[in-house]
């Protein structure tokens, strides 16, 4: 094997024991790529995110961090600026060439929720070495909104790999001349580039910037929220916008994407020269988005944006980061999209499902 796991063989993975719940795993949290992680029971205020490091367990580092111990079954708030850790309900007993990465889920990151996982001996976040047996752990850090959570809550998602799984430059252009990634010329250096879209067709709404005093969120209700509660819109008149330190916005990116189905990809990490930001805290692109036989034409990449030391002028067409494409092992056997309730196929500028419409 050699690729990205698909959804069978995660399927293959629950059966033979390698991935075991307590609760057992629910279909539905088999995605074509990757599996959905469920919140436990119980959650701990830290004084601070931490690493365990090698030969350290994350019991081990709550004994010196912890703070509190909460009680997640009646519903529980995490609040804004504070680290909490909670036991996952899945634990891993990966075979030997069977790495996985894990990352949060698109709606976890456009409500800027900072939520990483940790492994017992974890030198690294969201990094699962081959042959780890153990449980699992969400770091989560809500930074612009309180929210509400409740067990078996699923804030993050693990991908498992073999061998070498992405594709190198001149992969990618081959790509792009069979099926166009992109609806425009692609850019390829080190991944796919795309850019910051701040002219738009219609109109000068070119995204949302976090309002920094708001009411709770409970993750559970969809669609329930006016976003003008929790958002400012931020618009355009001239192709550029200033993004203020410590700010988080969601914009949106001016390329289509295409997922074709033999393929996953991920947002590759922020690179500092590109500017005082970080765009998206949400990395996984499943098979099928914004393809046309999963029903997509096209999806735009919402992005996640917080600007850190000093406000940054931010332009039209400006480069902000690259999305990797990774060979699958298999072809998944249903697509982002099609017909498992995917919520951004075919999206555009989107806030996160719990807003309305």
């Amino acid at each position: 094997m050699t690729g990205v796991l698909s959804c069978q063989q995660i399927a293959t993975m629950i059966g033979s024991g390698q991935i075991t719940a307590d609760p057992a795993i629910a279909p539905d949290q088999v995605q074509p790529a990757s599996l959905d992680l469920r919140l436990g029971p119980v959650a701990y205020r830290v004084r601070a995110s931490f690493l365990p490091g090698t030969g350290r367990s994350v019991a081990d580092r709550l004994e010196e961090f912890g703070m509190h111990r909460i009680e997640l079954g009646p519903g529980a708030v995490l609040e804004k600026g504070c680290v909490y850790l909670v036991p996952l309900m899945e634990r891993l007993a990966l075979p030997p060439g069977v790495q996985a990465v894990a990352n949060a889920k698109s709606s976890t990151g456009r409500l800027d929720l900072l939520t990483r996982t940790l492994t017992d001996g974890g030198t690294e976040f969201d990094r699962v070495p081959p042959g780890h047996c153990g449980p699992l752990y969400a770091e989560i850090c809500p930074r612009s909104f309180s929210v509400l959570v409740r067990p078996g809550m699923r804030l993050n998602q693990i991908r498992f790999r073999t061998g070498d799984t992405r594709l190198a430059d001149d992969e990618m252009h081959a790509l792009h001349a069979e099926t166009p990634l992109v609806d425009g010329p692609a850019v390829i250096d080190g991944g796919l580039a795309f850019s910051v879209d701040l002219r738009p067709a219609a109109g000068t709404l070119t995204g949302y910037r976090a309002k920094p005093h708001t009411g709770l969120i409970d993750l559970d209700r969809i669609g329930h929220y006016h976003a003008a509660d929790f958002w400012e819109e931020v618009h355009a008149r001239d192709g550029h916008i200033v993004l203020d330190p410590g700010a988080f916005y969601i914009l949106v990116s001016r390329e289509a994407v295409h997922i074709p189905p033999r393929f996953a990809a991920e947002m590759a990490p922020f690179v500092a020269m590109a500017g005082e930001f970080r765009v998206h805290y949400a990395g996984f692109f499943d098979p099928g988005f914004g393809h046309a036989a999963a029903g997509g034409a096209g999806a735009r990449g919402v992005l996640e944006v917080r600007c850190h030391e000093a406000p940054f002028v931010l332009e039209h067409g400006q480069i902000v980061g690259r999305l990797v494409y990774e060979r699958m092992d298999q072809v998944p056997d249903r697509l982002y999209g099609a017909g498992i309730a995917s919520n951004y196929q075919g999206q555009g500028l989107k806030l996160s499902k719990h807003f309305r419409a």
